[in-house]
């Protein structure tokens, strides 16, 4: 009776896998979900002064470029390739400490910020911008992206949820920067699907509605999550150029997630890089503890995290640790003023030949 009910409750909302998320990921840290408890039980990032003002951006500062626009939207977009990832932690469910951490962020100097409308954090990332901004940020400067859920697939679905993620309830902005596919397909009941359609039709449908938002100037570019190459040959000459695919990616990634980097990079797709620091908890703990990787840290008198994430840079992604902490905000940013030697970047490349034990999702295999 309690699954039974358990099941209804996450049923019940509008994402029911983003409801699911949000409560298990605190209850897995020992923590009391917003879903549960209401937001602002939760201690972890610190207040924002309300003095504080915006620092200047990184020096050095390094950028991705996404495909130019048309309609409304003519102008090539660039983002920055250091961003903040807002997903998967037990503090990126409670709104008032995704709303301290996206205005930290924004005013340490950090410009990209990475949400999902399965995070449902939607509502506070967007009072975070909208405060930024009072302070002094230009809106040009903030990179937004955010995912549509497989959930909300099918043409009308994408085009009243995109443009839904405008309202005041949502992130509140007038355009959003980059709108992804969040994954393939989604292994539940979906209202496209339930008009008998299978999941590449689906999929289409998403990727015409996205492009046509993208002429309607709502979005300013449109890209994938999660996909595979097979997923990505199918909106080859349909609607947009796919401008970014965000995958996992850091030095252990099997080879069909270094053959899916080969076939973006070949076709000017930019690549954005979850789990850039190992992946999970347990695979994070592991690339922090390995031995290579800690030498390399000494040599450049950087931590582990930093060599990683310039690893990534370097190798020409975007990258978007997440953190509610904003000493490693500061620390994250950084990594744009040192730079890898070749050799070394050849030894982290091929870290993952040397070491076992670490798991990764395989997308291939989606519908």
């Amino acid at each position: 009776l309690a699954l039974a009910i358990a099941i209804g409750w996450f049923a019940s909302h509008e994402v029911p896998m983003g409801r699911f998320f949000a409560t298990v990921v605190p209850l897995m840290k020992g923590v009391l979900p917003p879903t549960i408890v209401g937001h602002g039980r939760m201690s972890g990032t610190p207040p924002v002064p309300d003095d504080l003002m915006p620092k200047p951006r990184p020096k050095n500062e390094m950028f991705m470029t996404l495909p130019a626009g048309t309609g409304k939207n003519k102008k090539k977009a660039k983002f920055p390739q250091n961003g903040l990832g807002m997903c998967c932690r037990a503090t990126a469910y409670d709104d008032v400490l995704v709303y301290r951490t996206v205005l930290w962020y924004l005013l340490l100097g950090g410009r990209h910020i990475d949400g999902a409308h399965l995070y449902l954090n939607h509502n506070a990332i967007g009072k975070a911008i909208k405060e930024a901004i009072r302070r002094g940020i230009d809106r040009s400067e903030i990179f937004v992206t955010t995912k549509i859920a497989p959930s909300h697939y099918g043409y009308e679905k994408t085009m009243a949820t995109v443009q839904n993620f405008l309202s005041e309830d949502e992130l509140g902005l007038d355009y959003i920067d980059l709108v992804l596919m969040h994954a393939p397909s989604f292994p539940l009941s979906t209202a496209c699907g339930r008009e008998g359609k299978d999941a590449a039709t689906c999929r289409k449908e998403t990727w015409l509605a996205l492009s046509a938002l993208r002429e309607q100037g709502v979005i300013r570019n449109a890209g994938v999550s999660n996909f595979g190459i097979n997923h990505l040959r199918e909106f080859e000459n349909v609607g947009a150029p796919i401008a970014n695919n965000q995958i996992e990616y850091n030095p252990f990634v099997p080879e069909y997630i270094t053959e899916t980097f080969k076939y973006c990079d070949k076709h000017n797709i930019a690549i954005t890089a979850y789990f850039p620091l190992g992946g999970d908890i347990a695979n994070k703990d592991k690339a922090m503890r390995n031995e290579i990787l800690g030498r390399l840290s000494e040599k450049y008198d950087r931590s582990v995290s930093q060599v990683m994430l310039r690893w990534a840079i370097q190798k020409g992604c975007a990258v978007i640790p997440g953190t509610g902490n904003p000493k490693h905000m500061q620390e994250n940013l950084d990594v744009y003023g040192f730079k890898l030697k070749e050799e070394d970047m050849k030894t982290i490349s091929e870290l993952k030949h040397g070491v076992s034990g670490f798991t990764h999702m395989d997308y291939r295999t989606a519908a």
